[in-house]
């Protein structure tokens, strides 16, 4: 188990690392911020060239960005890229022009709702150039000639995505995918691929795995989709569930899932049977492709894959979303902490949800000669006892999972049945197993 301190130190210390870089989805800046990750997981840094169709999509040119500042009439800077990154429009031309302010107009953006903060914004297809600046500035600015400077240019590069994975038991495979490709945000950006990490480490410690994990780093959309164009064979095989990672800080005290496409995927029952019988307290959010991060690829038509989404303090509920107020004050390092430690539980929990067959299915095994069952079988037996093994409950969790592991229900529906979480399960499945009175079924 790790140390609850010692990790929330280490997050710190990998934000303070990220933050600053200026990503996009391409360039520089994720190479640099892959590398940095690569410290924690061993990632494998892929990249595809720009121009190569991914579906009906296509890899833009490599965008670099050096400088960018918009210089009023009256000399004062009023947006300057080495101050922050946002204060440029991601993926702007390059530009060197004088500027009368109506000229300039087009070219600004603000967010009146959040009057005091700088937005974020982008325009990754369409060739354009501009400036963010807050609200409140940009109802005071000058008339007069302004100076918008962009030192940027495009290149044929590549785009950049990484994968790790954690070998299991199984060929089969659980994904946990986050994203990296937006500058300068904490809880919309580096919260996943934070988590991302203490999950990896968290798994690793594992004295066994059933299923092999898969790690996947990549831009938002564009990435994950030139992911599925690579590897979406081998995850339509492969794939038994897995989890997008995003908005996983904030002040929410819990943890808010979307569930598949399918919505009747293993991990949707897992997360509602946790739900339901108080393991954790969870918000259940149905499949939409009108919002959301890279599930909505996962889940597109053509691949259908059993990916739903984790999150806490959820994208579009917050005002600092895509502006500066979401910082590491907002995010917060050890709602990081938490958030991993509650979706490890899931995992154990997926780990146990499958298919398990009785290994004496003629009648009911002598539970006695094992010593789960109480030779003396009186009512001072049943009230006056510390062992978990001695309690009515566990006993009767023990009758029904052997009876209903017949490879046609799985472990979550047993529990369901019981009115309990899978997670309270797992004891009774683990003494079943040490007493080769049960086996995960054969083709899973």
């Amino acid at each position: 188990m790790l140390d609850k301190e010692l990790e929330r130190r280490r997050l710190d210390s990998l934000y303070d690392d990220l933050f600053p870089i200026c990503r996009s989805i391409t360039g520089p800046g994720l190479r640099e911020s892959l590398d940095i990750v690569s410290e924690h997981i061993p990632l494998e840094i892929e990249g595809v060239p720009s121009g190569t169709s991914v579906f009906d999509w296509e890899i833009p040119a490599e965008w670099r960005i050096y400088d960018a500042r918009l210089t009023g009439p009256d000399g004062k800077t009023y947006a300057n890229f080495q101050k922050t990154n946002l204060s440029v429009v991601n993926y702007s031309e390059p530009v060197d022009r004088r500027l009368m302010l109506d000229e300039l107009d087009p070219h600004l953006y603000t967010n009146p709702e959040v009057s005091n903060a700088t937005p974020y914004v982008t325009s990754y297809y369409d060739r354009t150039w501009g400036f963010c600046l807050p609200h409140d500035i940009y109802e005071g600015l000058p008339d007069g000639e302004y100076h918008a400077y962009i030192d940027s240019e495009f290149v044929d590069g590549e785009l950049n995505y990484a994968h790790a994975t954690l070998q299991g038991e199984s060929e089969r495979e659980v994904l946990l995918s986050s994203y990296l490709c937006h500058p300068s945000l904490a809880n919309n950006e580096l919260s996943g691929p934070l988590v991302l990490t203490s999950l990896y480490k968290r798994l690793k410690q594992w004295d066994e795995r059933i299923y092999t994990y898969r790690f996947v780093l990549c831009p938002e959309t564009i990435g994950s989709l030139t992911y599925l164009s690579e590897h979406g064979e081998h995850l339509k095989s492969r794939l038994a569930g897995g989890i997008v990672l995003t908005c996983l800080g904030g002040p929410n005290g819990r943890l808010s899932y979307k569930t598949t496409r399918r919505e009747d995927a293993l991990v949707d029952e897992i997360a509602r049977n946790i739900d339901e019988y108080g393991a954790f307290d969870f918000e259940i959010r149905p499949f939409t492709p009108t919002e959301g991060s890279d599930e909505r690829q996962y889940c597109s038509p053509g691949f259908n894959l059993p990916v739903g989404q984790m999150a806490r303090t959820v994208y579009g509920e917050y005002e600092g979303y895509h502006n500066d107020e979401d910082d590491k004050e907002f995010m917060g390092i050890s709602p990081l902490v938490e958030s991993a430690a509650v979706i490890e539980r899931v995992l154990q929990g997926f780990e146990y949800a499958d298919y398990f067959e009785n290994q004496e299915p003629y009648g009911e095994p002598m539970l006695g000669k094992r010593d789960l069952y109480p030779n003396v079988n009186s009512p001072e037996r049943w009230v006056d006892t510390d062992a978990e093994v001695d309690k009515p409950e566990f006993l009767d969790r023990i009758l029904m999972i052997l009876n209903y592991s017949d490879g046609q229900h799985s472990l979550v529906e047993i529990a369901n049945m019981l009115n309990a979480s899978v997670l309270e399960l797992i004891p009774a499945v683990e003494i079943l197993k040490r007493n080769d009175l049960l086996t995960r079924r054969a083709d899973r």
